[in-house]
């Protein structure tokens, strides 16, 4: 599929950043990146920053965001926002987290579970950011943003890398877990989930976790605690919603998974653009384009 969108590896771009690759030919530039590059976290494309991958997303035409809070990504005429609360719900919630409450944008399209099916329009990008490792069932998700979206709309994505946030000691997700929440029609978490997110996180600290320093003192021994606690939440919430991540993805595995599903006939957003990390960074940014 041809894209107009920067390239995931751009040699040019790549030696022009880094003085001691200057002289490089394409083949010798690739070949560092993928031996060295990748893991040092050196930036191979300008769309790999936050920043400038926001700047890709096309707001002449209509954009939905999906859980903007009180820091949306994305602002403009064209642009209309989807959440689990109002506005004067997500501004009571911001100040009582010490959050700014002057940012937070008026919601468009509003449903406690999260539930797309409640918005009727259609965009040409949907944009979301440390929202889609929330969802308890990643297939539904992708189905109803698919159901949004334009032919050839995109689906533009900041994920959290679980290398370098608090996710590092939980395994990445595979298609076997994502295809049994499908077909168990997943729509809370389950225990594991709500295990793994409050006995198995470690800090979030991506500088830190860059370096090789993924846990704090102590780590080990508070795990039985902190699985016990999470025990009584999961009791005590009787079936309701907790919010916990369901889904740590690399880059490389979330193209996995995404291609996986596209070529199973689950989805029909396939892998466009899947940005590696840059250094001291805890997210991957990705589009996703409709068929």
């Amino acid at each position: 599929m041809n894209s107009d969108l920067p390239a995931e590896f751009d040699p040019q771009f790549y030696a022009a950043t880094y003085g001691d690759l200057r002289g490089r030919d394409a083949r010798q530039l690739r070949a560092h990146y993928e031996a060295y590059g990748r893991a040092e976290g050196r930036i191979a494309s300008p769309a790999a920053r936050r920043s400038d991958f926001l700047q890709l997303v096309p707001t002449t035409g209509p954009v939905l965001e999906i859980g903007p809070f009180y820091a949306p990504c994305i602002r403009g005429r064209n642009v209309s926002y989807f959440d689990v609360l109002d506005r004067q719900a997500l501004t009571r919630r911001a100040a009582k987290l010490g959050r700014r409450t002057d940012s937070v944008p008026e919601i468009n399209y509003v449903d406690s579970r999260g539930d797309l099916s409640v918005v009727k329009d259609t965009f040409a990008a949907v944009v979301s950011s440390h929202c889609i490792e929330h969802q308890p069932d990643l297939v539904h998700h992708l189905l109803q943003v698919a159901a949004v979206l334009a032919p050839g709309g995109r689906y533009f994505l900041l994920i959290p890398n679980k290398l370098y946030c608090f996710d590092h000691f939980i395994a990445e997700s595979t298609i076997a877990g994502v295809l049994d929440a499908h077909y168990a029609k997943r729509r809370v978490h389950s225990l594991q989930s709500v295990v793994e997110h409050r006995a198995l996180t470690t800090h979030n600290v991506p500088t830190r976790h860059w370096a090789g320093d993924h846990a704090d003192l102590g780590y080990m021994q508070s795990i039985a605690k902190k699985a016990t606690a999470a025990l009584a939440e999961y009791e005590a919430a009787g079936g309701d919603y907790i919010d916990v991540h369901a889904w740590q993805f690399i880059p490389e595995s979330f193209r996995q998974i995404a291609q996986c599903l596209v070529d199973l006939g689950l989805s029909d957003l396939r892998p466009e653009r899947i940005y590696d990390s840059p250094r001291d960074c805890n997210e991957f940014a990705a589009v996703l384009r409709k068929q």
